[in-house]
């Protein structure tokens, strides 16, 4: 079982690189390896974080209506988590997810892919002592 005050493991470092390179779908798929029996605090971030990531696949696909309820739901389970987990800006990632929700209901399916760029999300990680 991983916990938030660990040093993120390989995988999870490669997740955010998938992350923060738009590689979402793969993304996704690194995270739910990591999620497979985690509980409590960590099963939330994780869930969370992947739920992002697939909201920006479903951003990328063209499919509005997955990718802003996929970013709110990731939300609330990131919302659950300490402000930093795995050396993660949970509370970063919270609002730069919520600031593309934001973003996108403003938009259309038609014009969602119009969004500005800088709306787009990104892992970032702090220092950890």
């Amino acid at each position: 079982m991983l916990t938030c005050e660990q040093s993120p493991p390989g995988q999870f470092l490669l997740a955010i690189r998938q992350f923060n390179n738009r590689q979402w779908f793969e993304c996704h798929e690194t995270i739910e390896e990591l999620w497979i029996g985690q509980e409590g605090e960590m099963r939330d971030f994780l869930q969370g974080t992947l739920q992002i990531a697939v909201a920006l696949h479903h951003w990328r696909n063209g499919n509005h209506g997955g990718a802003v309820s996929l970013l709110a739901s990731g939300v609330r389970y990131l919302e659950r988590v300490a402000a930093v987990c795995l050396w993660v800006d949970v509370a970063a990632l919270i609002a730069d997810a919520n600031r593309m929700r934001a973003a996108l209901e403003l938009l259309d399916k038609q014009s969602m892919a119009a969004l500005d760029q800088s709306n787009i999300p990104l892992i970032r990680t702090v220092s950890h002592p």
